[in-house]
């Protein structure tokens, strides 16, 4: 189903890219804060919803040429590899380290291995979440 609604497509487009924004957010403050990778995967996977009601199934397959279904695997390797890898240093599983980085024009950033676990389920939500509604989309 592809519209033709000049202004769902405006608002769409403007939609889309605050929920992408606020998802980013979300999972760069989540490993510290409320939010995440589970919610920061919810909100990116709506963005990407609305973008295919709005646009179509086909349009946006040429623009995303994307399976989702591989995202899960590579979510959840990525999650179990950062568990596991604490184990590497004589560690309990998921245990956490942080360090320090300079960004040039930044300054200096917090890069946590809980980021990199919650980039996990991240993609591993992202990747569910479209597979199950562009399944049942795809049937009809």
């Amino acid at each position: 189903m592809k519209t033709n609604d000049l202004i769902l497509r405006t608002t769409t487009a403007l939609i889309a890219f605050i929920l992408l924004a606020f998802s980013i957010y979300l999972f760069l403050a989540g490993h510290n804060a409320p939010g995440g990778g589970f919610i920061g995967g919810l909100m990116t996977a709506a963005a990407i919803i609305l973008m295919y009601m709005t646009y179509g199934l086909d349009t946006m397959n040429k623009v995303i040429p994307l399976n989702f279904k591989l995202l899960v695997p590579i979510g959840l390797l990525i999650a179990t590899l950062t568990g596991v890898g604490s184990f590497v240093f004589d560690q309990p599983f998921l245990s956490q380290t942080y360090t320090y980085v300079h960004l040039p024009i930044l300054g200096d950033a917090e890069l946590a291995t809980a980021m990199l676990f919650d980039l996990g389920v991240y993609l591993t939500v992202i990747g569910i979440t479209l597979t199950i509604i562009l399944s049942i989309a795809d049937d009809n």
